[in-house]
């Protein structure tokens, strides 16, 4: 046989040569067991997380304005110290309150809006820093009061490829769920030929975790009605409020894309928040990849809103759970 029979497809890209319709497709009900996604969701939420919660991108932590948002309730504040450096803290300045999510940054100090209370991350009338971790994808801060168990001094951060030879975007959304309703959507994958049939065709679940703690999956992301790319992909729950995707065969092999939970605390309608924050760290050792990482800044909001193209119904489904769930109406 000629050598050529060995090498890869230029593109890689599959023609479906008889698509089925999406009501034909092989029901997946059977296999998407209550009970076994509830045993995978138990096993994730008894895994440490050393009181880590993922506050937001890395690169929406800027050096000149504070970045605000709320762990569980309790209000958090960010920015770079003068080297760079992540600071985060209470969101509320120790003197009257002001939100300090507000204030300007000036060579790494932040000055209160309200009074000109400056604070440089160091502890200071009465105001306490956070531990705070930059993984140079994503911004975490632990919070022991509300985490209840014995802290870690770095957040168990998944394995990724390096970010030189890496594509990165990361997506963020909200829902009116609780962390768990997020993480028991990634750990059900039977949905996503049926709940998404425009990114996802002839899904095939190989692994379902059962044994082995690891969900493997064959799936064609649909580029149109019989163009795909086949991939072959495996989900892990490393925490409480992480999976992973992992894509192991096919093309990108060695990406992956994390989604992380954080809880926000009680909205007005007295209704849990849940924060989505999913990172894409995308590789491929084609070599036309180099230029896409060149054209990252203009990929990145085209792989964002394919993310949030999916999170649109995905956010649907935790909040349907959820909703479920709390009035005593969730099956099994």
């Amino acid at each position: 046989m000629s050598p050529r029979a060995f090498r890869r497809p230029r593109l890689p890209l599959s023609l479906r040569r008889d698509p089925v319709a999406w009501h034909r497709q092989e029901p997946t009900w059977r296999a998407a067991s209550p009970r076994l996604i509830d045993a995978a969701l138990k096993r994730a939420r008894a895994r440490p997380t050393g009181n880590w919660y993922v506050l937001g991108p890395s690169a929406a932590v800027r050096r000149d304005a504070a970045y605000g948002s709320t762990v569980a309730g309790t209000e958090v504040v960010a920015w770079r110290a003068a080297d760079g450096t992540l600071v985060a803290g209470p969101g509320a300045c120790p003197h009257l309150g002001a939100a300090l999510a507000q204030a300007p940054v000036r060579c790494g100090t932040l000055v209160c809006p309200w009074h000109g209370l400056a604070l440089n991350g160091a502890p200071f009338a009465g105001w306490a820093p956070y531990p705070a971790h930059d993984d140079g994808v994503l911004a975490w801060v632990r919070i022991d009061d509300h985490g209840g168990e014995e802290p870690l001094d770095a957040p168990a951060a998944p394995a990724r490829p390096p970010a030189a030879a890496a594509l990165t975007a990361v997506y963020t959304g909200t829902g009116t769920c609780e962390p768990e309703d997020i993480v028991a959507n990634r750990l059900d994958p039977w949905h996503g030929a049926w709940f998404h049939p425009y990114s996802f065709v002839d899904l095939a679940v190989l692994d379902d975790g059962a044994e082995t703690d690891v969900l493997t999956v064959r799936v064609s992301f649909r580029l149109s009605r019989r163009v795909v790319v086949p991939v072959t992909a495996e989900f892990t729950a490393p925490g409480p409020r992480t999976v992973v995707m992992r894509i192991t065969g096919g093309e990108g092999a060695g990406s992956v894309v994390e989604t992380h939970a954080t809880p926000l605390g009680t909205g007005p309608d007295g209704r849990p928040r849940t924060r989505v924050t999913e990172a894409v760290v995308a590789v491929s050792d084609r070599p036309g990849f180099a230029l896409a990482r060149t054209a990252a800044p203009l990929l990145r909001p085209l792989v964002r809103r394919a993310a949030g193209r999916l999170w649109q119904d995905d956010l649907a489904y935790a909040e349907r759970r959820w909703e479920l769930r709390s009035s005593g109406r969730f099956p099994g």
